[in-house]
């Protein structure tokens, strides 16, 4: 007899700067951010392809900015999806800060 699913899980890794969320134990998808003081800046989000199209980006986003508010930070969306998202959703509104030519040259020094 098999265990029923518990769902996804959402955690946050910090040594490897992102969240990731799982399926049954296995990772389909992340979300990669780095901080910067008081901002939490969002650079790329990915599902894999094995996990496309339940809704799993979403949740795994949704789940980040929430823990983001929780922390005291801010987000800064730089990533496509995560700007994309913080848009359809304006309960993130308030934590949100502009993506800024300043915050995507300090990002790219950071991912060097």
């Amino acid at each position: 007899m098999s265990q029923p699913s518990t769902g996804p899980v959402v955690e946050r890794v910090d040594a490897r700067h992102r969240y990731e969320i799982l399926v049954d134990g296995e990772r389909a998808g992340l979300t990669a951010y780095r901080d910067r003081g008081a901002q939490r800046v969002f650079h790329h989000t990915e599902v894999g392809d094995a996990f496309a199209g339940q809704g799993l980006a979403a949740l795994l986003v949704q789940r980040a900015l929430t823990d983001v508010r929780d922390s005291g930070k801010r987000v800064v969306p730089v990533c496509p999806y995560v700007a994309k998202f913080v848009e359809k959703h304006d309960e993130f509104a308030d934590i949100t800060d502009p993506v800024t030519p300043d915050v995507l040259r300090w990002l790219e020094a950071e991912l060097d």
